[in-house]
Formats: C-alpha cells, structure tokens, sequence
C-alpha cells in the first residue's frame, strides 16, 4: 500500500486541565515552527479571551509543525463534556491520538470519554503522561489505571500495545523513564514516538475527490469555511466540485480558495492531496458532515454525529427598567443577528423562535455551552435577559425521558455523608464508591440532568471548596416524577426604585444574604438577597437614616456590614427559579422577577393555586 510518509495526522485528547494546549506550545516551539525572534504567547492555541481567562480549551483548533521531513498536523481538542461533540468529529479526520494523562489525577470522567471515542474510531493511541514534575505525582500507577481503562473500553490487542512518554509540558521535557530526574532536556523521544507509532495516511490522489467538512470557521471576507481532511484525491483552486448535504440535496460550486495550516496560521495554498486537513471557502453554506466530491463521481463519505442539544433557555430582549443604559446592541434585530450568526459556526446550538418576536429559545449542550454564548454576548456589547435552564425532554418510544449525567465527584472523606445525601435529594443512583485511603473518597453516580442544575454551589459548600464535580452525557432514560433538585430557599426582592443604603441594608441583613453593595442601583422586582426561608419579601433597602438633633450615646460607632455575595454569569444562571430572569449586559448581572410588581406577583399566584385546586 502506498502511504505518505511526509505528514501524520494527530489529536490531543485529554481531560480538562490536564496540560494539552502547554504541550502543543512546546511541540510548537521545539520544532522550529517560530522564528527566534517570534513573541509567542503562552497557552497559544488558546485565542478567545474567555480560554485564556478560565485556561480551558472552548473551540477546536488546527495547527501543524515541520519536523525533520515530515509535517505533523496537530488537533486540539476541547477537554470539557459540553464540547464533546467537536471531540468526536476531530477524530475523524486524524489517524492516531496523544492521550494526555495527569501524573497526579489519573484517569477522569472526560479521560474515558474522549479515549472512548478514539478506540471506537480504531485509532493508534500513544500515551502521554503530563505535570510528571508535579508534586506527589505517581506515574507508574497513573499507567496502570490508564491500561484498565484501556481494558475496560474493549481496547483491541494492538491499541492495547501503546507506548508511554513521561513528560512536563510546563518545562518542555519528556522521557521514556518515569522517574521525574531521567527527563531530556527537550521533546525529541515524543516527535520520535509520533513518526514511528501513528501510521502514515494512505496516498491515493490519483483516484476521484473525497474531502468532509468537520468543523467550521466564519470570516466577513469569505464567509463560510469548511475545516476537513481529504480521505482521497486532490483538490485544487478553481476546480469545479459538487457538495453533498447531509440532507441529500447536492449543489455545485467552484473552489476559490484552500488553506493549509503551518504552526498558528492559515497559509493560502494552490493544490491540496489525501491526507492533508485545509480549510476550504467559496460556498456560503457548507456545512459539519457534507463531502465534498467531483461533478462526476458523487460518492458521499459517511454522514458525521452531532449531539444533540441536552439543554435550552430563553433568550429575550431586555424590558427591564434599566433597559438601555449599559448596551450597545439591546434591540431584537440585532440579538437575534447574533444568535443567528453564532450557528454559522457552532453545530450544536438551535435557535427556534417563539411566539413573541422578542424571545428565543436557545438550546445547547450544557450549562457551560450556553453560559459561554452569552458571556460573548455581553463582551461585544449586547443587553438581554436569560430564563431558568431547561433539560430537553424527549419522547422516546411514547414514554417520557430526560438525560442522564455519569457524574464522577473527588471530596475528602468527611464530606461524604453531606454530598452522598443532598444527590440522593436529587434523585442520584451511586453506581460506585472507591476510597484512595489517602482521605479522598471517588464516588461515580447517574443524576438526572435537571438534578445537576444549580447544584455546583450547593456542593461547593458542603465540601468546602475542596470537592472536584465532573460529569457527561450519559443517557435518555423515562422521566422520574416530581421535582427533582432547585433552589430551596426564597428571596429577597426590592420594592422601591433607587439606590442601596447602607442603612437599608443593615436592617434586612438579618432576614438573609445579600447581594448588593451599597450605592448600587436598584429597581422594583429585582431581587437584592436570599432570604433564610423557603419563601420570596419584599425589602426596601434604599430607606436612609433620618437626620435628628438628638445625639445618642452610641453615635459615633462605625457601622459594619457584611459582605455581600456577588454572583458570576454561571452562578446566576444556576440560582435562578421559574419566575425569575437574570438580566445580562456589559456593565452588570442582575436577577429579577419575571413580573416586577408585588400585587401582580401575588395576583398571579393566587390564580395558580386556584387553578391547581
């Protein structure tokens, strides 16, 4: 068979935080990619500003390195479960996997997950196992939990056969010897391991076109770019091709232009030939899945699996009487514009229109999928109001079903109790209980996805910041009845427009927490606080002290108030309830009643009840 030994196509797959981008910032920069002279940032795959804040991968992305003769093109993957769909779809495009394993975690939820994905396509893996220069790292039992993950997975005899590189991306060193001394000063052992482990693409250019689209970019030049590999043949500039939809309708154009990849950037290329991965423009709707194949020889590649949405929200135009203030985009047109612009590039958001034409019903993969979107949002300027999270319920086979989390949770054995008890509340099954004996306790559970929102607050708290929650995609299975999950304790909301006083808020601090400073401003039906009970008051924090000519004997003691609590876009998002929306813009997170006045919440709720009787 001929092969071409002149490239090899890698993804980096891994948990979340476990070093993948720091690696491929030293693969990058030991293989001569930069000039000397070339100021690259660290993390540099990492583009978006939100990756770089938080140090997680959002967006697939493409790079390659010359070494000695061979180009390797390089995937990066994203580690988190809300972004596994873009995991499965890269895999597709490459031969072989570095699998990046923390020398001190071990195996993780998402581990499992993308290695799953990976020996379900029969891809060669080559183990990496990273932060070797970590304290209390453990390497070689790190190799044995991967080989029974391997074994558990249904590996074949030949994946099981990996080979193993102990490495430090952080110092750029790596070794075939696990002890953290014996590492070489470079990475030359991993590019070796590359070229001799991960089988070369087959070399058929000479037989007809076959290139599918994997992933997608978006540019107001050219508009819609299609990232793929081509699986045969060649494709160059100006050729004429036909593309064939997921759908099954085919349409035809002409390709105006390729891109290679070379170390960061998209080099324009005239010729392109099986195996190399470019980015293709000059049809405005290409799409994830679609090949694309000559005039004459329609052959379509297997259509390519998109998850499906588990989540959705309603997105909808700010009314709130602040409205306008702090926005630069605030009006229907434009949001939708943008949310329409976001499925240019993102396969696993829907956007369906509702009744109102000032609301949406935006649905994605999880918590973080969305919250992400309209964290964007508010960077570019937008102004907009999110309901409560959702699950998508689905029916399957007549019955009603929800999806399931496989949640993996790492807490100090005393928490146990406390964590065992409140997803027990939530309608969680343990499916296992492991102790390290080192006063970490792992427990593996099935949760409901809907018992999962909100709750990462909750177990903050009852493990004191020391717990470690993961979860996926698991399963639909029949819905449980009841309320499962949600916020126990009411609210407390303002009843008057203006500003927080400090003496305002002293006299209800005692009913609750708070959630304002003082001199922040405030409006009727916004919610100030969390009150210490299961039911919603009304508050007025903007009452000020009236000035008398009586001095008191205490007059001259300062007043003190307690820290109030400020939410992040996640955290309000997961506090909200049913009637309540969080309004979004690039100054504020503020969370208010769906209805702002308190006769016409009570009016409403005596209705309910009535109804309900």
């Amino acid at each position: 068979m001929n092969l071409r030994e002149d490239i090899r196509n890698i993804a980096i797959i891994a948990h979340v935080d476990h070093g993948k981008t720091t690696l491929v910032d030293q693969l990058l920069r030991q293989s001569g990619t930069f000039r000397t002279n070339e100021h690259v940032e660290e993390r540099a795959m990492d583009s978006n500003a939100i990756e770089r804040e938080r140090g997680i991968t959002i967006l697939a992305k493409n790079t390659a390195i010359q070494y000695k003769d061979t180009k390797i093109n390089i995937l990066d993957t994203p580690g988190h479960a809300d972004f596994g769909g873009e995991v499965e779809r890269i895999l597709k495009m490459v031969d072989g996997v570095l699998l990046v394993v923390d020398a001190f975690e071990g195996c993780m939820p998402q581990t499992r997950f993308v290695l799953k994905k990976a020996l379900e396509q029969n891809l060669t893996p080559i183990v990496v196992v990273n932060k070797i220069d970590r304290d209390f790292a453990r390497p070689e039992e790190v190799v044995d939990e991967v080989l029974e993950l391997f074994i558990e997975l249904d590996a074949n005899d030949e994946q099981l056969e990996f080979p193993v590189i102990f490495a430090s991306g952080i110092n750029g060193t790596a070794s075939e010897d696990p002890d953290p001394a014996k590492q070489d000063e470079n990475m030359e052992v991993l590019y070796e391991t590359i070229l001799k482990t991960i089988p070369a693409p087959v070399n058929n250019q000479d037989d007809p076109l076959q290139f599918q689209v994997s992933l997608l970019d978006y540019n107001d030049y050219v508009g819609r770019i299609g990232i793929g590999r081509i699986f045969r043949g060649t494709m160059h500039v100006g050729q004429h091709v036909a593309l064939l939809r997921r759908d099954g309708s085919i349409k035809q154009f002409r390709v105006t232009k390729i891109f290679g990849f070379f170390g960061l950037k998209k080099v324009e290329i005239e010729e392109a030939y099986a195996g190399d991965l470019i980015a293709v423009s000059g049809m405005e709707d290409i799409d994830v899945g679609d090949t694309v194949c000559p005039v004459d020889h329609q052959e379509p590649l297997p259509p390519l699996h998109i998850d499906e949405p588990t989540l959705q929200m309603t997105f909808l135009v700010n009314n709130s009487p602040f409205a306008g203030r702090e926005g630069k985009y605030i009006t229907s047109r434009k949001i939708e514009e943008r949310l329409r612009s976001q499925l240019e590039t993102d396969v696993s958001l829907r956007v369906d229109n509702t009744d109102s034409p000032d609301a949406w019903i935006v649905s994605g993969r999880g918590e973080l999928h969305l919250s992400i979107l309209i964290e964007n949002m508010r960077r570019e300027g937008y102004e907009l109001q999110v309901s409560k999270p959702q699950v998508i319920i689905k029916d399957i086979d007549g019955v009603k079903s929800e999806p399931i989390e496989r949640v993996q949770i790492d807490i100090p054995e005393e928490s146990a109790g406390g964590v065992i008890e409140s997803l027990g509340s939530r309608k969680g099954e343990m499916l296992d209980m492991v102790n390290n004996g080192n006063g970490q306790v792992r427990m593996i559970f099935n949760v409901p996805a809907r018992g999962l929102i909100g709750y990462t607050t909750e177990f903050m708290t009852l493990t004191r910041g020391y717990g470690i929650l993961n979860h996926t995609f698991d399963s639909y299975k029949p819905m449980e009845k009841g309320r499962v999950g949600g916020r126990r304790q009411g609210v407390l909301v303002s009843m008057e427009t203006g500003k927080a006083s400090t003496y305002g808020i002293m006299q209800v601090e005692d009913r609750g927490t708070i959630f304002v400073e003082p001199g922040t401003e405030i409006y009727e039906g916004m919610i100030v606080g969390e009150h210490t009970r299961e039911n919603d008051i009304t508050v007025n924090i903007t009452k000020t002290k009236h000035a008398t000519n009586v001095r008191s004997a205490n007059k001259d003691q300062t007043s003190v108030i307690k820290k109030p609590r400020i939410m992040s876009l996640e955290e309000a998002l997961e506090y909200l309830d049913d009637d309540e929306y969080c309004e979004v813009t690039p100054a504020s997170i503020r969370l208010r009643k769906q209805i702002l006045n308190k006769n016409e919440r009570e009016k409403l709720a005596k209705k309910k009840k009535f109804a309900e009787m």
